[in-house]
């Protein structure tokens, strides 16, 4: 993802979620996905798919049962 792709998901995520705390990390030696944080907690990946010129984005967020538990 280029840096434009990366700030435009930062603005959309902290808006939609209503947290500024929410950070959007471009990942080192990957172009088709970036990194979401709280602070330093490390969320999820969103990936980027473009198909027949259409450009979607997903959001993976694993959660361990044991996280439930808290």
């Amino acid at each position: 993802m280029n840096v434009d792709e990366i700030k435009k998901l930062d603005s959309y995520f902290k808006t939609k979620f209503q947290n500024s705390s929410l950070q959007i990390k471009a990942r080192l030696k990957k172009n088709d996905s970036c990194e979401v944080y709280i602070g330093d907690e490390f969320l999820g990946v969103i990936y980027r798919d473009e198909e027949e010129g259409e450009v979607s984005y997903n959001f993976s967020m694993a959660i361990l049962s044991i996280d439930l538990d808290n």
